[in-house]
């Protein structure tokens, strides 16, 4: 059995970020670069998933500049078998579908049985990728993964999938694409070993050329980014409780409009 895992790099949650001079990317400078946190509960269930049944094959798939093979690096370390990077300047303004397309045909190079990815990346927040590669594919998809079990003949997948008040179950027919939820694991720490063994293993750079792509404009390009306001001073109502209650309710009433 394969198991692909999509995952993305972003940056830290802990980075101060700022607008680029074109207004149309972040500044890039400084930043500290990290897996997605839902992309690795995706790692870990298919390190699980080879650790339970034995003879599993883990292949990590991300796109990006050069320093996407830190991201990849740390999932080999945690036990990943082997990465494939697309890597082209052709694909830098990438939309979503421009991404999937190009991991979709990843995918159909490598033929896995399942492809597990994190539910969306906290940079955007989309959560497009997984639909869009699974429509191309043709594969059934199921977002919010809580919990999964792949029947004894790997023909398919039971699932539950995360909604308010519990959880739905699903019996999915393999190959499918599914997105992690937090929740479906504790993902595991690198350790030294791992991270000494990463560095000998295999990450493949492919290119859009490779994957049969040709040059396209986004359908969803980047209008413009634009910092969020600063946040207003907050405001001491002075006086007894009675009055301040009083002043606090007039001005959330018509000054905020919140009530």
């Amino acid at each position: 059995m394969k198991i692909a895992v999509l995952v993305k790099q972003v940056p830290d949650t802990a980075t101060q970020m700022k607008v680029a001079g074109t207004a149309k990317a972040i500044e890039t400078a400084g930043i500290t670069w990290i897996v997605s946190p839902y992309d690795e509960y995706a790692v870990e269930e298919a390190l699980r998933i080879r650790e339970k049944r034995g003879q599993v094959e883990v292949v990590v798939m991300s796109l990006g500049p050069d320093r996407v093979k830190e991201a990849l690096r740390s999932c080999l370390a945690m036990g990943a078998d082997r990465a494939v990077h697309v890597n082209d300047p052709a694909l830098a303004e990438a939309d979503t579908l421009m991404a999937a397309r190009a991991l979709a045909a990843v995918i159909k190079q490598e033929a896995p049985d399942l492809v597990l990815t994190g539910r969306q990346a906290i940079d955007d927040d989309m959560g497009a990728v997984p639909a869009q590669v699974a429509e191309i594919l043709g594969w059934p998809c199921a977002y919010w993964i809580m919990e999964e079990a792949i029947a004894d003949d790997g023909k398919t997948v039971r699932i539950g999938r995360q909604v308010e008040g519990g959880l739905e179950i699903f019996d999915v027919p393999m190959p499918a694409v599914l997105s992690a939820q937090k929740g479906l694991n504790e993902p595991r720490y690198p350790t030294l070993k791992g991270i000494m063994g990463a560095k000998k293993k295999e990450i493949k750079d492919v290119k859009a050329s490779d994957l049969g792509l040709a040059a396209e404009a986004p359908q969803l390009p980047v209008v413009a980014l634009e910092a969020l306001p600063p946040r207003p001073p907050g405001r001491i109502i002075p006086g007894d409780v009675a009055t301040a209650v009083k002043e606090l309710v007039r001005s959330l009433r018509e000054e905020a409009k919140a009530i």
